[in-house]
């Protein structure tokens, strides 16, 4: 059944990462971490703990909730424990490429995982292959593995993943279990989130300050751009820095859509920056309108920030179901725009003889925000006018994000005038890039903004294998 999910109208972060240090129940408290990161991916979840001897894991396709319970963590003993969750690209649900991955060497067994995207995956992967390297994965973080396993002859277990790290370019925060140490690693750009807390006498890396929140855990700080933080067996915490000049280039799409609204990312709430993107929508583009209706849950933050400043009533015109899963019994007879209702149904209360203002974080496709407008003067709207806390989306993503290729994304076919009238829309805005900023409170040089400028400040990704090297957009493939 196609298009099913208002979701698909959205980027999809590809994984959360988790781990824990000097707790008895550490698996438990990892799985907990990552039922608090479970927006960040939906298609597999795993867990791997160090027992005093051996590493333990468990992995599989499908929710936190449903990969894991009481028996299974049981069976995860061990002070120490990683784990992640992800999204899978189209064709890439393979479960071969579920974290984290385990390596067992002749000096050491660890585990591995990765959120974010190698953009010289390819070439790095070919030459391991060429020194004889046998990969049983598709994930890029496959390749970071085999480097770990071959950097030997180092005083430390960090020295070894600084010197692997020096191979990769590209976006990444690790959890790397070794034993009974446990490494967290930002990449020297700092693209993808990573923070550090304290629980009792041990301590918790994460994705987001939320897994924190739910485990009682206490937050320390961010893990810094190009820091390996490494936790020794007698709780010592160790920091050194990659070799590679660090340039804060933070994504900023994590505070416009992927991170948890309640989450905390470089000091700034999230939902304070959300809301501080609607007013500043507001303050670009106005119209007369009776009401602003977010749609739901992503625009609701911003919906609040921009009705807030126009001085508007906000109200849910859309409610959401929030129990739907991924397979439905579609009936036989044809339902105009199923996809969509099966998600949103329309609050006709709220709708009816309006001048309608919908408000979201993002229009990236445009097929489900047409399907929505629809829906909204179907329930009796005079007026849909559309506005974008966020300015158009026209690159993909090679960072560790799930985008569309180029030529599906609107706003890289369309003008602004000509996605308004795709959409069907009354009037149309999106926020501008300073906006945004003031928005965010911080100078855009801090920030990754290629999906909005097409500005790859570490690169795009090249396909070793085409002709000449020439840069290429590559097909959608593993992307952790």
């Amino acid at each position: 059944m196609s298009n099913i999910s208002i979701d698909d109208d959205h980027f999809h972060d590809e994984c959360a990462v988790v781990g824990v240090w000097g707790n008895h129940e550490a698996s438990k408290l990892c799985y907990l971490g990552l039922y608090a990161l479970q927006h960040r991916g939906q298609e597999g979840a795993g867990i791997v703990t160090w027992d005093g001897s051996n590493l333990c894991a468990h992995k599989d396709m499908g929710l936190v909730a449903d990969v894991f319970n009481e028996g299974r963590l049981a069976q995860l003993p061990g002070n120490v424990a990683i784990g992640h969750t992800r999204y899978a690209t189209c064709g890439s649900k393979d479960r071969q490429n579920l974290q984290p991955l385990l390596a067992n060497t002749l000096n050491r067994s660890f585990a591995i995982a990765h959120n974010g995207n190698l953009i010289n995956a390819i070439e790095v992967r070919e030459d391991l292959e060429r020194l004889g390297a046998i990969f049983s994965s598709t994930s890029d973080t496959e390749t970071v593995l085999h480097l770990i396993a071959r950097s030997t002859g180092h005083r430390t277990f960090s020295e070894s993943v600084a010197k692997a790290l020096e191979r990769v370019r590209g976006a990444y925060s690790l959890v790397i279990l070794a034993g009974d140490s446990l490494v967290g690693v930002r990449d020297p750009h700092g693209v993808r989130p990573l923070s550090l807390a304290r629980l009792d006498d041990g301590y918790v890396f994460a994705s987001e300050t939320v897994a924190f929140d739910l485990i009682g855990a206490k937050f320390i700080r961010d893990v810094e751009p190009g820091e390996i933080v490494e936790i020794l067996p007698d709780g010592t915490i160790q920091s050194r820095f990659l070799a590679a000049p660090r340039e804060n280039a933070f994504c900023v799409f994590e505070h416009i859509y992927f991170a948890r609204p309640d989450s905390v990312l470089g000091g700034r709430s999230v939902y304070g920056v959300r809301k501080r993107l609607g007013a500043e929508l507001a303050k670009e583009f106005s119209a007369e309108i009776d009401v602003v209706v977010p749609v739901p849950d992503s625009g609701t933050p911003a919906a609040i920030g921009f009705a807030q400043e126009l001085g508007k009533p906000c109200e849910f015109g859309l409610i959401r179901n929030h129990y739907v899963g991924r397979t439905f019994i579609e009936p036989q007879q044809s339902i105009r725009d199923f996809g969509v209702k099966i998600k949103l149904n329309p609050n006709s209360e709220v709708l009816r003889g309006k001048r309608v203002c919908l408000v979201d974080d993002s229009i990236v496709r445009g097929t489900t925000c047409k399907k929505i407008i629809s829906l909204v003067r179907a329930a009796g709207a005079t007026e849909v006018h559309f506005r974008v806390s966020s300015p158009p989306t026209r690159e993909p993503c090679f960072y560790g994000i799930d985008t569309p290729t180029r030529s599906e994304l609107v706003a890289n076919r369309f003008s602004v005038e000509g996605i308004r009238e795709f959409i069907d829309a009354d009037s149309l805005g999106y926020l501008s890039m300073e906006g945004m900023y003031r928005a965010v409170g911080d100078s855009r040089s801090n920030f990754c903004d290629a999906c909005f400028s097409g500005n790859y400040r570490l690169g795009a990704m090249r396909d070793s294998r085409a002709a000449g090297g020439k840069m290429v957009e590559m097909p959608r493939r593993t992307r952790q």
